[in-house]
């Protein structure tokens, strides 16, 4: 069986091992696909990995040997998996690999932000600190989390988690979700829409899945609702901001903050304008990163090629 791995290197760029995959066919690995050599790459594949190499229906209807494309994310919306259903071909995915990583950076921006920790340990390495006449010293305010509302939009398994998270610190938890009020623990409160979750919550945080109905969720109108103390989390997909609706915000003042992972384009372009926005904090799509969340992706990679081999298909999104 041929297996084509399109882009491997973000998933792993060479300090785990591919063995396993390796030893269920001839197996080819690159580290990157560009759109043009798609077909080239992948003309007698049976088996397709990608992460965010593209395969659409021209693709798809071109590659007669093609029976299974395994996405190395949980996100899906790199394959036309319409093309895919109609041909009979098998799409999966690998759903909750990242959840406590993700959730672990959700908490890593927002204590930054309201610690204001980067800027105090550049300011000790500066040289502020041994030049103090006092014991310590800070120059912004510090904000305590305990009773801040937060709102997290989706309430899937990163989002949950990252509720969990918030209720250790004592915050208020406000949730907007598909789920009912009977569905959810008395610590999350069920927002009744998205505008009342914008006008009270002092921190928001984005965990839901990119649809024509989510893009630019966090638009003008909405942001115009927030606290001018609030901060804006967002480690989901970056479509699901109006970026430049939030660096106006930002640089106006009219919310505090925004801790970002992901952005529209990536990597972005130099005009992106939440790369100059004032106090805007980005880290380069990261959360899903960490060694042990990358381990499970390429087991659970694995896993669903195997299960596909043994006639017991698993995390089919084709279906």
């Amino acid at each position: 069986m041929k297996i084509v791995v399109l882009d491997g290197h973000a998933a792993n760029p060479g300090d785990l091992s591919w063995k396993e995959l390796q030893s269920l066919g001839d197996c080819t690995i690159y580290d990157r696909t560009l759109p043009e050599e798609v077909m080239q790459r992948a003309h007698d594949a049976e088996v397709l990995l990608t992460n965010k190499t593209v395969l659409g229906r021209e693709h798809i209807e071109a590659l007669p040997a093609l029976k299974y494309i395994g996405v190395l994310a949980t996100g899906y919306n790199v394959v036309d998996v319409e093309a895919a259903r109609e041909r009979g071909i098998v799409v999966t995915n690998i759903p909750a690999y990242s959840t406590d990583s993700v959730a672990q950076l959700v908490f890593a921006h927002i204590l930054n932000i309201v610690q204001q920790i980067q800027h105090h340990a550049e300011e000790v390495r500066r040289g502020r600190w041994t030049q103090s006449p006092n014991f310590c010293f800070w120059d912004t305010p510090l904000l305590e989390l305990r009773d801040k509302k937060i709102g997290i939009i989706g309430l899937g398994h990163t989002g949950y988690k990252t509720a969990r998270i918030a209720i250790g610190f004592s915050m208020q938890v406000m949730a907007y979700t598909s789920k009912s009020h009977f569905q959810l623990p008395p610590e999350i409160r069920k927002a009744d829409s998205l505008e009342q979750l914008f006008a009270e919550c002092d921190i928001i945080s984005l965990h839901c899945p990119l649809t024509e109905a989510t893009r630019s969720l966090v638009n003008a109108r909405r942001l115009a609702l927030m606290k001018p103390s609030a901060i804006l989390i967002n480690t989901a997909r970056g479509p699901l901001v109006d970026e430049q609706a939030l660096a106006d915000a930002l640089n106006e003042g009219r919310i505090f903050a925004a801790g970002v992972d992901v952005l529209s384009t990536e990597p972005p372009r130099a005009d992106n304008p939440l790369l100059t926005a004032r106090n805007c904090y980005i880290t380069p799509h990261i959360a899903w990163a960490s060694t042990a969340a990358r381990q499970r992706l390429m087991q659970i990679m694995t896993d669903n090629l195997r299960g596909w081999m043994d006639g017991k298909v698993i995390n089919n999104v084709a279906r």
